[in-house]
């Protein structure tokens, strides 16, 4: 279930007793339902919920995705960076090696796979004739809710900003 704060801002993704339990305490409001499926209770029956909008405003902190390995290798959609494979051993790779001041960071990890990465070695894409898929980036919140999207969920993207 996708959660939209008060204003429509996509706050994060939640299970269904969860969200049913906030309809029922009146915490939020259904917008969209699963195809009209229900949830059945013992004395209720509860459309499956898709959507829930909350009542009153989440003042949530800027929310960061901590750098990792598996941060990244979703980022790159476990794919190799500069030749595009997917299904092989998959390594990190620093754009600006680390021996040459490269640091840890969104913007110098990449995903590739382990003979690109040799075949690189310490150099830079570019001294090593190399090149990069897509530039790398610090993702958003919703990216990972984007990335995770498939067809029973068509009806989150006017609420993701696709």
């Amino acid at each position: 279930m996708l959660v939209l704060n008060q204003n429509y801002e996509p706050i994060s993704v939640t299970n269904t007793k969860k969200a049913i339990v906030l309809l029922y305490l009146e915490k939020a409001e259904m917008i969209e339902t699963n195809n009209g499926s229900l949830v059945h209770t013992i004395s209720r029956n509860f459309p499956y919920p898709s959507v829930i909008r909350l009542y009153t405003r989440f003042r949530r902190p800027f929310k960061t995705i901590e750098l990792s390995r598996k941060n990244i290798f979703r980022r790159d959609g476990m794919q190799c960076q500069y030749c595009g494979k997917k299904n092989v051993q998959l390594t990190l790779d620093h754009v600006l090696p680390r021996s040459r001041g490269g640091i840890d960071s969104w913007e110098n990890l990449v995903t590739a796979c382990v003979s690109c990465n040799n075949k690189k070695g310490n150099h830079t894409p570019e001294e090593a004739g190399m090149k990069l898929l897509t530039v790398p980036k610090k993702p958003n919140h919703l990216f990972f809710i984007k990335q995770n999207l498939n067809s029973e969920e068509d009806n989150w993207k006017p609420y993701l900003f696709i």
